[in-house]
């Protein structure tokens, strides 16, 4: 009997899940580090992004990196859980918008903020508007019929809150109005490690794909 897409997941897709709670959790860890290390940090009025430069935080280099190794498993967590969601034109959209933000995010590590101030805030565009756009369309699939259907307005609801808050965020910023715009950035971002952290518990929620199941369309 032919199983639903996305209502299973293979050995893979479970390593895919440890690959995103990996770079989440790492990511997480390595901001509260090197926040320590930075004098006078704020929350509510230095960016995220603050934290990686490299002519005021002390320990840029961490920030940095931990961001290019989220963004590095992120590519293999997308590749490797692909199977798993629910087949059809979000996923085929939807989880390549995913794969655009993760090779941003590698760019946002490999130029800081005051290294190419372009180049950063392209790369910082680039995580934020396919991230938020991709859980609103993924969601869509989340149909009922498949195992993702309990997800489907988390998802709605954290990438729209990505998509409203950087709606706000991008025109103040041009015109240097932005209220508190560590804490409106960080409206922006902490969606996007949620959802991360939510994909990766349903990697393990999933039933076993069955051994002999037949080949799926995208």
């Amino acid at each position: 009997m032919p199983h639903a897409s996305g209502s299973h997941a293979s050995r893979p897709a479970r390593v895919g899940g440890v690959l995103l709670a990996v770079g989440v959790v790492q990511f997480v860890v390595a901001n509260a580090v090197v926040q320590t290390r930075y004098a006078g940090y704020s929350l509510l009025t230095n960016y995220v992004s603050d934290l990686g430069n490299t002519a005021t935080s002390p320990w840029h280099v961490v920030f940095n990196v931990s961001i290019a190794l989220l963004g590095l498993l992120s590519i293999g967590a997308v590749f490797l859980t692909w199977s798993s969601f629910p087949r059809g034109a979000t996923r085929v959209v939807g989880l390549p918008l995913l794969l655009l933000a993760s090779v941003a995010a590698i760019l946002v590590g490999a130029f800081p903020e005051n290294v190419n101030p372009p180049v950063h805030d392209l790369a910082t565009l680039l995580v934020f508007l396919p991230a938020g756009s991709a859980f609103v369309l993924l969601a869509v699939g989340m149909r009922p019929g498949t195992n993702w259907a309990g997800g489907r307005w988390p998802s709605v609801i954290l990438g729209a809150v990505t998509l409203v808050a950087l709606a706000y965020y991008v025109p103040t910023q041009a015109t240097n109005t932005t209220w508190d715009p560590g804490l409106v950035e960080r409206f922006i971002v902490a969606p996007i490690l949620l959802w991360g952290a939510g994909v990766a518990v349903q990697m393990f929620r999933l039933p076993d794909r069955p051994r002999f199941a037949g080949v799926t369309a995208t």
